[in-house]
């Protein structure tokens, strides 16, 4: 079954939950997010809020990690040396790139050499040794790593699910490799609880929270929880050109960029669910 229009019919409620109890100071996350290889990429900190998202989801060094959908690797500058310095694994998952349309074969290559290259580039951002990466497609996951994670965490990926029409193979995907106490994080655009199809589809990177907790539902997921640590009353979420306007994107170039730098990045969702027994 497919998400997109069909399960806006079958939810009616929007769903939360008080925000779980937090851990400790970790040092060892202190010390990734202050860590020098991060360069410029902390700025963002204000608006992404890594550490309070990150004890949120109930992360820790010691435990084997799954980032889906890494990109240009905000996340991985923190991550990757957290885990590698705490004893844990990290695995990098990308969509699985079959059936996909690309714009030429330059594209197409790029795509699919990506699990040959994530390895080198994350080692390069980060120093790590390149050895300790791994990195797949969600469709070739080793079967010896099936119910090994204990945590997957999805950072503004689930519009990029939605518009290539994959989001119930990524998620069973994903359920298949959690361990049976296993969570899934997900930080995501946020769209109002009342918005158009238009504005809430995923087009324009948005979505709503009830329909991302319905998905993760539908697919093998309990909800856990929810937390405001990522969410921006300033954000209007009416853009013609979508989430991208604002920063770090700024679609419209010099057009409104105090406007849109005034504003910030997106409003979020902040998300835990668990593997359903």
């Amino acid at each position: 079954m497919k998400f997109k229009k069909s399960i806006i019919a079958a939810v009616g409620l929007s769903l939360s939950l008080p925000a779980l109890a937090q851990s400790g100071a970790d040092s060892k996350l202190t010390e990734a997010l202050n860590s020098e290889v991060r360069g410029d990429s902390a700025l963002r900190d204000k608006y992404r809020n890594p550490k309070e998202t990150l004890e949120f989801f109930q992360v820790k060094a010691d435990q084997t990690i799954v980032e889906y959908g890494p990109g240009g690797g905000w996340y991985t500058r923190i991550l990757l040396p957290y885990i590698a310095n705490g004893g844990g694994k990290y695995i990098a998952v990308n969509a699985d790139s079959e059936g996909r349309q690309f714009r030429n074969r330059a594209q197409e290559a790029r795509t699919k050499s990506w699990p040959e290259r994530f390895p080198a580039a994350a080692a390069e951002w980060t120093g790590v040794d390149a050895e300790k990466i791994v990195a797949i497609e969600s469709d070739e996951v080793p079967e010896e790593m099936a119910g090994t994670v204990d945590r997957i965490l999805v950072f503004r990926s689930m519009h990029g699910m939605l518009n290539g029409d994959r989001s119930d193979t990524e998620i069973k995907a994903l359920r298949n490799m959690l361990a049976d106490d296993g969570m899934v994080g997900v930080v995501q655009h946020r769209a109002d609880a009342d918005a158009t199809y238009e504005l809430s589809g995923g087009a324009r990177g948005y979505l709503k929270q009830a329909h991302v907790i319905a998905l993760f539902e539908l697919n093998g997921f309990e909800f856990v929880a929810s937390s405001e640590i990522n969410a921006n009353p300033k954000d209007t979420k009416d853009y013609e050109l979508g989430v991208w306007t604002l920063p770090p994107v700024l679609a419209k170039e010099n057009e409104g960029r105090e406007k849109y730098l005034a504003i910030g990045e997106s409003d979020r969702m902040t998300l835990l669910f668990r593997k359903a027994k």
